[in-house]
């Protein structure tokens, strides 16, 4: 169940839906939240600029990878905003 809501808060807080519209509201999360989750965030985020259609069922790796070392995923989603904005 634990992983459900993390997946679902992950993507609230990356497509910038519902209660996490607010930009005030998703900063204070950012000080509640798990450092996994919010490394989820960042690259569902990333991955959705990306892939633009892509469901959040095509992006279950990103929870994996979040969870299983939330500094790595932080930094490759830097990386990938990073590239995205064209710069190095």
């Amino acid at each position: 169940m634990q992983k459900d809501v993390d997946a679902w808060l992950a993507h609230a807080l990356a497509a910038h839906r519902g209660h996490y519209a607010d930009p005030a509201v998703r900063a204070a999360a950012a000080d509640l939240r798990t450092t996994h989750l919010l490394a989820h965030a960042a690259l569902l985020t990333e991955l959705a600029n990306l892939a633009p259609g892509a469901g959040v069922d095509q992006l279950a790796s990103a929870a994996r990878l979040a969870a299983a070392d939330p500094e790595a995923t932080g930094d490759l989603a830097a990386f990938l905003a990073r590239a995205w904005s064209g710069q190095s």
